[in-house]
């Protein structure tokens, strides 16, 4: 079990607004400086980090003077757009303290769901990564409405780890991990240490609601890391006071909770592809190409395809379907529908004079193909 994030070598790590704020006092610099030095010391030991960090909200109530969060959109809005800015230098100067450079990114849950825009946010920070900066993601609750309902950052730390194959999640709370029951409420609740990501008795366990600072609780956490499972990463909830706690989960301590992903990593994306992304169109395919790729496990060429249905483009998820309409696999278009009709039927000796240019030999490839 300790094994697992010791040897991860990407890691998501999420912060809470209760710790990122001192329970709403105001952006805690001391906090954040210790995680920033922590982060330091992972980058020093050869991980790639990203922060996924919470509180621009509760930071923005306490310059408002607003002890109360509010419900209007457009007051959560502006307590965003406030808070924002002191967060943000606050990161960048404790990681500047530690000889490190830091990177501002925004992000909603549409740019994670629009495939275009995922694979730009997705380039962008591997781009980060290489160049050795440490991203601090928020959500861009200024902008987009329904973002500020998700919670407390959790759904969007688990997307990151998606976005970018992490190895590990690592969400930071004000409690020492997930219990058997609230133990606020109940003194027989235990402290679960070890469980794999997704076992349905985990929301039940993690079922209440969070505090009045962060609008995540247990479960909001619980969901993550069934969502990170299914690209591979584990999760590690544990509590973000615990003295060097990044290091030292990070060196195989047992220290809250893991939550341990059962999916490998190339099934986990093909399984994201089936079951999360929507579908723009789709191609009929001919019996001899329902054969190659659902018996053969063969990529699927331009050449078996003898309809194109819908508007799509070049990227998105498309349904593969046989002569009698019936879905049995789905990928991502390395062609968009208005191309998809101008080679079907053809070989790829033909692209260049149909289309133009020259392009992949496959409408979608095997590494991109997953069966219904």
């Amino acid at each position: 079990m300790s094994g697992i994030l010791a040897s991860a070598r990407r890691i998501v790590i999420k912060v809470g607004s209760s710790l990122v704020t001192d329970a709403g006092r105001g952006a805690d610099a001391q906090a954040i400086g210790n995680w920033c030095r922590q982060l330091a010391a992972l980058a020093a030991d050869g991980r790639e980090v990203v922060m996924v960090s919470s509180g621009a909200i509760a930071e923005g109530m306490k310059r408002l003077g607003w002890a109360l969060r509010p419900r209007e959109i457009h007051e959560l809005q502006a307590a965003a757009a406030v808070g924002q800015m002191g967060l943000v230098q606050i990161y960048e100067t404790k990681l500047r303290e530690q000889g490190m450079r830091s990177a501002q990114v925004l992000l909603t849950h549409a740019d994670l769901a629009d495939r275009e825009r995922y694979l730009n946010a997705r380039s962008t920070l591997l781009t980060l990564l290489r160049l050795k900066v440490v991203p601090v993601i928020n959500e861009n609750d200024t902008v987009v409405n329904d973002e500020i309902k998700f919670g407390d950052n959790d759904t969007l730390g688990a997307l990151v780890a998606n976005l970018i194959e992490a190895d590990a999640l690592i969400i930071l709370t004000d409690q020492l991990g997930l219990y058997s029951a609230d133990p606020r409420t109940d003194a027989s609740a235990t402290l679960i240490e070890h469980a794999c990501a997704g076992a349905i008795e985990l929301e039940r366990m993690a079922a209440g609601a969070g505090s009045h600072i962060g609008r995540g609780g247990m479960i909001t956490k619980v969901l993550a890391a069934k969502r990170a499972a299914s690209s591979g990463a584990s999760t590690a909830i544990a509590c973000g006071r615990e003295p060097d706690v990044l290091i030292r989960l990070s060196r195989g301590e047992a220290i809250g909770t893991l939550l341990t992903a059962q999916t490998q990593k190339l099934a986990a994306r093909k399984q994201w592809m089936a079951d999360h992304l929507q579908l723009r169109g789709a191609v009929v395919v001919d019996e001899g190409a329902v054969q190659k790729v659902r018996d053969d496990g063969k990529s699927l060429l331009p050449v078996g395809v003898t309809e194109v249905i819908g508007d799509f483009q070049r990227g998105d998820v498309i349904a593969v379907r046989n002569t009698a309409g019936v879905e049995f696999a789905r990928g991502l278009a390395n062609y968009s529908s208005s191309e998809a009709r101008l080679i079907a039927r053809k070989s790829s000796s033909a692209f260049e004079a149909l289309l133009g240019f020259t392009g992949e030999p496959e409408m979608i490839h095997r590494d991109n193909l997953v069966l219904s």
